[in-house]
Order: structure tokens, then sequence, then C-alpha cells
């Protein structure tokens, strides 16, 4: 059946949604191949936009990083967790297609193939002292929000929020502050993933009070997460792959090796390569 409220939503997500095309002239700041080389399961990656939320997105949080996605590995390396879901099978194109697990404007928490990011900047940001148990519940916590819709109510109450308080009192009419019982079928893409390492009572930006006993963390609403949180967290590393690494100068060929062609068993008992193999030969007879 036909709605107004559906249809009006459907086309508002489109707009959101549009990216201009890539100029070919602008060089990316990262590279593929680095990337598939460093990333495992269980780093979040950071996403710089270039669709139209996106630019809202980074006025409303002051931040380059519009995005966020959950590295899960493969399907092959989920299966021998044991954690794969049955539902996961139709997004792998083989056992061993890199994926992520996130929660996109219009489409809700899905798994999408890694090279759908082949052309985006991105920051990989890796906890820390995570332990391979703790790494696989917190991938398997964000596998349990797959169809969950993306909450776009909270991306309008968190602009509001994150306006100046002068402007609207930060209650009014927002949803951001409601503790309400039972689960919750929607969320956002940095929502999702604090709430899965929080699952696991790994920080990312815990609220930190100091009291008579000494220090304690307490769970920060996951509501109030962005993107960017993950690269101010102190308890991620940066992992960085630049387009053209300074390990891919390969300076061990700049060192001071000796040009005669000497092979030595030490410092006082050198000779020279070929004289060495005619050594060798004479040997053998």
């Amino acid at each position: 059946m036909f709605s107004v409220g559906k249809w009006t939503l459907h086309r508002l997500t489109r707009w959101l949604n549009y990216e201009p095309p890539l100029d070919p002239t602008v060089p990316s700041l990262t590279n593929y191949e680095r990337l598939c080389d460093e990333v495992r399961p269980g780093d979040v990656l950071l996403i710089e936009g270039r669709s139209r939320a996106s630019n809202i997105i980074k006025k409303i949080t002051q931040s380059s990083w519009t995005h966020s996605a959950l590295y899960i590995g493969n399907y092959y390396q989920l299966n021998a967790a044991g954690i794969v879901p049955t539902a996961l099978k139709t997004h792998a194109r083989t056992p061993h297609t890199n994926l992520v697990i996130e929660a996109v404007l219009g489409q809700g928490t899905i798994v999408t193939p890694l090279s759908k990011y082949r052309q985006s900047h991105i920051r990989l940001c890796r906890p820390r002292s995570l332990t391979l148990a703790d790494r696989n519940k917190v991938i398997e916590h964000a596998l349990r929000k797959l169809g969950y819709s993306y909450d776009i109510r909270h991306l309008f109450d968190l602009a509001r929020f994150l306006l100046p308080y002068s402007l609207m009192p930060r209650h009014w009419l927002s949803t951001l502050f409601e503790y309400k019982a039972g689960p919750s079928t929607r969320t956002i893409c940095s929502s999702m993933l604090a709430d899965a390492f929080m699952s696991v009572h790994y920080p990312v930006l815990p609220v930190v009070a100091h009291t008579a006993d000494g220090v304690r963390f307490y769970k920060r609403n996951i509501k109030l997460f962005t993107p960017k949180d993950f690269d101010y967290s102190p308890y991620f590393d940066i992992i960085k792959y630049p387009y053209i690494g300074l390990d891919e100068l390969a300076t061990y060929r700049s060192l001071p090796w000796d040009t005669e062609g000497l092979i030595c068993n030490e410092v006082s008992d050198c000779m020279p390569f070929p004289l060495m193999e005619e050594s060798d030969q004479q040997k053998g007879e």
C-alpha cells in the first residue's frame, strides 16, 4: 500500500546518499592493497564519505570521519571461530572475501565486502590488547544486529544535541536520553560498534569519575557516539597505511655493502667471490 511518509523517506534517503563522481585527477591518500594487508578482524574502519549525508555529519561532528564499520574477516575465519550466522552465506562472494558489518542509511545493518571502500579514505582503529575470545564476542554481538533498521531519527537527534545549548534545549523532543526497557531494533553505525565493544566491557570513551575509592568507569550512553570517537579514544591504536610507505623505499638497499664482491668468513678472512668458486671446485676434484 502506498504511503506518503514512506515515499517521502525513500526520496529523502536517496537524496542524502547521493555521491558525486570521483575526480580521477585527485590522487588517493591510501592504498587498498596495503589496507587488505594491514587490517585484522575486530578493527574499526573510519571512512570519509562523499555523500550529502556525509557532508552533514562532518558539520555536526566537526570531523572528517563520517562513517564507521567493523572488519569481521572472511566467511572462512568466522566459520572457524564458530560465530558465522546462517544468513551470512548470501553476503560472501567467496569464503575468503574480506567483509565488514555496518549500519547504512536506507539499508540498515548489513554485511558488505571490504572492496566497497576501495576508493575511500579510511583510517584503521585497532582495539589495543583485546583478547581473541573477546574479539570474537564483539564480532558476534555486531552480527546479531543484521537486519536492524537505520535510526534516521537518532541522526537528527544527535544534530540537535550537538547544536549550541543556547539555540535549543538538549532534552527538548530528543530521544538521546531515553532509557527504554527492551532491545531496540534501530541503530546507527557508531552506536552499533560502541555497543559491541561495551558488551565485553572494552572502553571506547567511557565516563570517568574520581571517587573516594579511586577511579571508576561508567558506560557512556551509546547514542552519543560518533565515528570520530574511535579515533579520539586512547584505547584504540591508529594503523596507518600511506599510498607510498617509507618502508617501500627499501632503505636496506642503501646499506654500505662491499662493491668488490668479497666473501668473508670473518673481517680478516675474505676472498673474491670468483676465487671462492674455484676453491670449492678444487675441493670437489
